[in-house]
């Protein structure tokens, strides 16, 4: 049963993308991961959250609908064609807001977020109240070895800086974030744009450890182990 959050009157839904076909992992979101689908752990973050009223995934395939309505989430009903590998995040969301009605908040959940917890949920709506910002979206902070003055490239056979950045040590390379999954988006309906990273959006930062984004077979094997502990 979906929990209420007493905090606020704001209305929070909560939408889970989850489409029937995958290219690194066959019928991914439906992958055993601590013996549950991998959809299941997004679901329970959603379910257990006391900011999100509603718990919604967005699917065109009948045994995850199935298996979303068995873990308690509602189902929304997905065009085949907002299902395609190519097909970006933003009309997804356009086509649940049109049949679900626009919420003060959506909340963006990808199931490929299987650390992602509750907490998670409920401190980026937080943030994204508190600050009156567009978007809130969740972030990692990128390893000194990955930031800009460290990336190479090959012109040809030879390695060459992508920046101009040359700071040595890892206290002096500039501090920059990646999008996460993103494990959570946080949006206010009526202000979202063609760039959903857009405006006012605000970083909520997690946890490297809560932030494994599952694209590939060791990242279920990763899940696994961190699920497990």
């Amino acid at each position: 049963m979906q929990r209420v959050w007493n905090a606020t009157r704001v209305q929070v839904v909560a939408l889970i993308p989850a489409r029937g076909g995958s290219k690194g992992i066959p019928r991914k979101n439906l992958a055993p991961v601590g013996g549950r689908p991998l959809l299941a752990w997004t679901i329970d973050a959603a379910l257990e959250s006391r900011a999100v009223a509603r718990s919604v995934v967005s699917t065109e395939d009948d045994e995850i609908a199935e298996a979303a309505r068995s873990l308690g989430a509602e189902v929304l009903a997905r065009p085949a064609e907002l299902a395609g590998d190519d097909t970006p995040m933003q009309p997804v969301i356009v086509h649940a807001l049109e049949e679900l009605g626009a919420p003060e908040v959506l909340v963006l959940l990808q199931p490929t977020s299987p650390l992602r917890r509750a907490e998670h949920v409920d401190e980026a709506v937080e943030l994204l109240l508190a600050t009156g910002a567009d978007s809130v979206v969740s972030v990692v902070d990128v390893p000194h070895r990955y930031r800009p003055g460290s990336l190479m490239a090959l012109d040809g056979e030879r390695l060459v800086r992508l920046a101009d950045d040359h700071a040595g040590t890892r206290q002096e390379k500039p501090l920059v974030y990646a999008r996460n999954g993103p494990a959570v988006l946080a949006l206010r309906p009526d202000r979202i744009g063609a760039d959903l990273y857009g405006g006012d959006c605000r970083p909520y930062v997690m946890a490297y450890r809560d932030s494994l984004d599952v694209d590939e077979p060791f990242d279920l094997e990763l899940a696994e182990l961190l699920l497990a502990r």
